[in-house]
């Protein structure tokens, strides 16, 4: 539970404890979730049907979620963005809903997401909820009404509020990265190839506004930053109000390019094997599905 912070000079006050800095709870939390998915995907893995050994490279990145995770709920920048710096916050964000959120799919086997979704009323409520221009809209929407400044600001002196908003934001994240990484191997896609990339297109432009708005402002818009104690010399709210803006807009170009690159490799790759003679489509496929021989 984090204590409201002190106005003042912060090296008085204390910028905060060791547990307010690296969050027990969330260390705990994390540890659990890492137990539990190698226990699902290793030892317990013969109890579900259809399931498959996982690969290092797919457990190597459910633990970077992991890690992504505790950096963004229980590490100090978790602390210091809810309490001193506005540009704590929106890394905090970008972390939590634009890193998260793929690395997680991507790191769960198909087989254990078909687990999770087993029931048919859960896959209903799922696919409403995916559709691409419903989880764009209303992700984008949320990010952009939540940094509204008097609701932020109410957030920020509201730690159970705060707490609500960012799962609640997490949730429409993870519909809105959905129908990009489709991991249900055996529900219909909803988007494909060139599709994909002008869904992330739209939600890189969805989001630029409520980026523009804080990065340009002329002024401080947040009560609860701007009333903060500085940590730094002639850093001013101001001058990181703008970094916040810069940095969540950077690392959601970032990250959206890197899938888009991924994207569209992968859709080269299927280009040209519609263009082969059949035969050569299979020698083509068990090549691609074949992993390449190590050459170091």
């Amino acid at each position: 539970m984090h204590h409201h912070h002190q106005h003042g000079n912060p090296i008085e006050a204390g910028i905060g404890s060791f547990s307010d800095m690296w969050s027990p709870g969330v260390i705990l939390f994390t540890i659990l979730l890492l137990i539990l998915y190698f226990a699902l995907t290793g030892p317990m893995r013969h109890r579900f049907a259809d399931s498959s050994p996982v690969p290092g490279k797919q457990k190597a990145l459910f633990v970077l979620a992991m890690l992504v995770f505790y950096a963004g709920a229980g590490s100090p920048i978790n602390y210091t963005g809810h309490h001193y710096l506005f540009s704590m916050h929106m890394l905090q964000m970008s972390l939590l809903f634009f890193v998260l959120p793929p690395l997680l799919m991507v790191g769960i086997p198909g087989w254990l997401w078909t687990v999770i979704f087993r029931k048919e009323r859960v896959r209903a409520v799922l696919r409403v909820l995916t559709k691409p221009l419903v989880a764009a809209v209303v992700f984008n929407s949320l990010l952009s009404f939540y940094h509204v400044p008097f609701i932020l600001d109410f957030a920020s002196l509201n730690h159970d509020a705060m707490n609500a908003f960012h799962g609640f934001l997490f949730l429409t994240a993870f519909c809105m990265w959905w129908p990009i990484i489709h991991p249900l191997p055996e529900e219909k896609i909803q988007l494909a190839g060139l599709k994909k990339m002008a869904y992330l297109f739209a939600n890189g432009i969805l989001i630029t506004p409520a980026c523009a708005l804080i990065i340009f402002a002329g002024h401080s818009v947040y009560e609860h930053y701007s009333n903060a104690p500085q940590l730094f010399a002639n850093y001013t709210p101001f001058m990181d109000q703008r970094l916040g803006g810069i940095l969540m807009k950077l690392i959601q170009e970032m990250t959206y390019g890197f899938v888009l690159y991924h994207i569209f490799t992968k859709w080269r790759q299927e280009e040209k094997m519609n263009d082969l003679p059949m035969e050569r489509q299979s020698e083509n496929q068990l090549d691609v599905l074949t992993p390449a021989p190590d050459r170091s």
